[in-house]
């Protein structure tokens, strides 16, 4: 199968594009590289520096070869930024989105895996959240999502396109040879282990008298890689069907526990202290996996929080620098 994936030299994007590549799949990465890191890419797969920004590129990509499936990762992802700037999200998400899903369209692609979030359901009524909670996005960022899974509805309704939408909240950990490196950093378990690394003086901990058993926020985290091999399996399962899913491990931990845990592994003391809650932070988001485990067979191997940690925390020792500036010398553009 030849695959497009846009965003592949992203955190979560170039796993997916590991995995492939291992699978036999014969994969081609588009990116802009302003999120991205080219040393991040596989050797094995087909590199071109492009923006979703540029649709006769975009176009003509799709036109060049003949693509079974795209797999969407490219796109700006931080609710923060969303909620002080949602028209940005909008155009870029949506606009970029809807370009890309009408070019593979009118090129004959017949599989789309959107890489969506579980912020799609915003304050959620039960945890874990399912598949039958009501959509209900928690951010302008979540709104973006939530419309391309709509344009991907109606472009299977009318051009017969099937996809897959994961939708998922905090990718974690890393594989041997790819990690996490976002300049800045908003993630929490990268920014406690640069904590535990002496890179970063402390921890601010926003809230701690929330409505959980140690007054900080519980948060569902999921192994990258495990993350992955999900993306492949859906990509895998939407020969004849289109399908929806949300991704979790189905169990929470706390900002404590991530502490606690990184303590644990690094053997070195997290300086942190308390701040006041950021608003619009719920107290737990916890994400259900069952419907992904028993229709696809999906099993989560790596998405306990110590190994995630561990995995990340060997990672960044290997590479205190993250991927550095490398930049692509001679490649397709």
């Amino acid at each position: 199968m030849n695959v497009l994936v846009t965003g592949g030299a992203g955190y979560i994007g170039s796993v997916v594009v590991e995995v492939l590549v291992e699978r036999g799949y014969r994969v081609t990465v588009f990116d802009d590289l302003s999120q991205g890191h080219f040393a991040a890419v596989s050797p094995a797969a087909t590199f071109h520096e492009g923006s979703l920004a540029d649709r006769s590129a975009v176009d003509g990509l799709l036109a060049s070869d003949r693509f079974d499936a795209v797999m969407h990762f490219a796109s700006k992802s931080l609710v923060g930024e969303s909620m002080s700037d949602p028209f940005l999200y909008f155009s870029q998400n949506v606009g970029y989105g809807i370009g890309l899903i009408e070019s593979a369209t009118k090129n004959g692609v017949k599989r789309f895996v959107l890489s969506s979030t579980a912020n799609l359901f915003g304050e959620a009524e039960r945890m874990p959240i399912d598949e039958s909670e009501r959509v209900a996005p928690g951010s302008p960022y979540g709104e973006t999502k939530h419309v391309l899974e709509r344009v991907l509805h109606w472009a299977e309704v009318c051009c017969g396109m099937r996809s897959a939408c994961l939708r998922y909240f905090n990718a974690a950990g890393a594989t041997t040879t790819l990690g996490e490196d976002h300049d800045p950093e908003t993630h929490l378990i990268p920014i406690v282990l640069d904590v535990a690394a002496g890179r970063r003086a402390n921890l601010k901990i926003f809230g701690n008298d929330y409505a959980t058993a140690d007054g900080t926020c519980v948060r569902d985290y999921i192994h990258v890689a495990d993350l992955a091999t999900a993306h492949v399996a859906a990509l895998d399962a939407i020969s004849d069907r289109s399908v929806r899913f949300n991704l979790g491990s189905g169990t929470g931990s706390s900002v404590l526990d991530v502490i606690r845990t990184v303590e644990e592994v690094t053997g070195r003391t997290v300086d942190c202290e308390f701040a006041p809650r950021r608003h619009g932070d719920p107290a737990v988001l916890i994400a259900s996996s069952d419907a992904i485990r028993r229709e696809l067979g999906w099993q989560p191997g790596r998405s306990d929080l110590r190994t995630i940690i561990e995995d990340a925390w060997a990672w960044r020792s290997r590479h205190p620098d993250g991927y550095g500036n490398q930049r692509p010398l001679d490649v397709v553009t």
